[in-house]
């Protein structure tokens, strides 16, 4: 889409963002209408929510690797005007994430004791714990599609139908959810079974409205597909889905220590992070919507050789990061005890939840600028940047210093350690990209179908 590297940049971001922004608000509604629901339940209901959300976020990092990697060569294929081969791209590389999903939701459904009591779930959040993953593993598929499409659509230019389409999803999902879970209009009350089951339909239904999307743009196709052209477009779409897939998979990595470290301090603060990490989402509604822009802007003006526009676009994405992120650590270190009642009536979880707002907050503008920095290292066919980044981030810094805390100060230590992560991981992140963009010129990327 030549809109992408003709428009002035600040014009075609926010002209892409500004649609996304309903979309993001829907993306990280989702979770969180399912833990508000989830918390009617009680504590023990909550605490088993916080237990999913690592292994959760492990499909999710995948999907998010291997869309990135489906996201950059589609754009770059749009960027140099060959449609056929961003096609080949959608097509195979859609299917094979699809696979790569259904593999492991098998694992994880066949595993869901051993890996949930290893991450110290008990004999009061087991149940609860497998009740919702083994409805929620056999939807898994229906979650990684609209995660990639959405890639996709933005690609094309087309951020509207992207964000309707995660609209859609959450508001499926915030409808089903009381009446599956609690059983209204005549529906048996599901319990926490029902809050998985309102997620795969909602997910289920965003999926068959994605995949008429891209049939419209063509960028599906039905038959002709030959095996020599799948391997080299997945083979394509690995040289950057897997350092994106270890780079993401460094996420739950990191979730399921910290997930381990807080259980020691009892159901109460794993119940309470699990909630502050899903609130903390909204803090990324905005810079979200614009970071999800970034990588298709960015692969199309590189695969254009306007390396200009891009050293533009991370100059107003960084000030903008690390302004918005400012203004939102002073809202929510002011309104973190309200927040903190609306989800639960246990004093305990509820002082734990705002101490983890109060102080990790003040990280969020300096961590935004470290995901953007991946997103464009990324869009630069630089993936394995980004992978080291991100190793930094995690296994360098967040697990080392949440240890630490938690030795030397409990649960307020964990916090602790992980805003001097995002601080120091933002930092390094802007002075790799700017030493990048000095010494970087464009290599056109040949085309990857025959």
């Amino acid at each position: 889409m030549s809109v992408l590297v003709q428009n002035s940049v600040k014009r075609t971001l926010f002209a892409m963002a500004f649609p996304m922004l309903a979309g993001t608000f829907a993306m990280n509604a989702y979770n969180l209408t399912d833990a508000w629901f989830v918390a009617q339940l009680g504590t023990f209901p909550l605490a088993a929510i916080g237990f999913t959300f690592p292994v959760i976020m492990l499909l999710s990092c995948v999907s998010m690797g291997l869309g990135s990697g489906i996201t950059t060569l589609t754009s770059h294929a749009l960027g140099r005007k060959d449609h056929e081969d961003a096609a080949h791209f959608a097509t195979y590389g859609m299917a094979f994430a699809c696979g790569v999903a259904a593999v492991i939701a098998v694992a994880g459904y066949l595993s869901v004791g051993p890996i949930f009591t290893r991450l110290g779930a008990d004999e009061h959040t087991l149940p609860l714990v497998g009740a919702y993953m083994r409805i929620w593993y056999i939807g898994a598929p229906t979650m990684c599609l609209p995660m990639i499409g959405n890639g996709i659509l933005i690609s094309m230019g087309d951020s509207k139908h992207a964000s309707r389409l995660m609209m859609l999803g959450t508001l499926l999902n915030l409808i089903l959810n009381p009446i599956l879970i609690f059983g209204w209009l005549g529906v048996p009350a599901l319990g926490i079974r029902g809050s998985a089951l309102a997620t795969v339909i909602a997910q289920a239904v965003s999926m068959v409205w994605l995949l008429r999307l891209l049939f419209k743009y063509r960028l599906l196709k039905v038959g002709g597909w030959r095996f020599g052209d799948a391997l080299r477009a997945v083979r394509g779409i690995l040289r950057f889905g897997v350092p994106g897939i270890l780079s993401n998979a460094l996420m739950p990595i990191s979730a399921t220590v910290i997930t381990r470290i807080l259980s020691g301090f009892g159901n109460e603060a794993v119940a309470a992070c699990g909630v502050a990490g899903r609130i903390e989402m909204f803090a990324f509604i905005i810079p979200m919507a614009l970071g999800m822009s970034m990588t298709p802007f960015i692969s199309q003006n590189y695969g254009a050789h306007r390396i200009d526009r891009i050293r533009e676009a991370v100059g107003m994405s960084y000030r903008f990061a690390l302004l918005y992120g400012g203004g939102v650590a002073l809202v929510f270190f002011s309104c973190a005890r309200l927040l903190g009642g609306l989800f639960s009536s246990d004093p305990t979880v509820v002082d734990i939840l705002v101490s983890y707002i109060r102080i990790i907050a003040f990280g969020y503008g300096l961590m935004e600028t470290h995901r953007y920095s991946s997103m464009i290292l990324t869009g630069m066919h630089r993936p394995m940047s980004a992978t080291v980044l991100n190793t930094i981030r995690v296994l360098v810094l967040l697990i080392p210093l949440s240890c630490l805390g938690a030795y030397l100060d409990g649960v307020r230590g964990v916090f602790v350690g992980r805003l001097v992560t995002d601080i120091v991981v933002g930092v390094i992140g802007m002075l790799w990209v700017s030493r990048m963009l000095r010494r970087t010129a464009p290599v056109p990327m040949p085309c990857q179908h025959p």
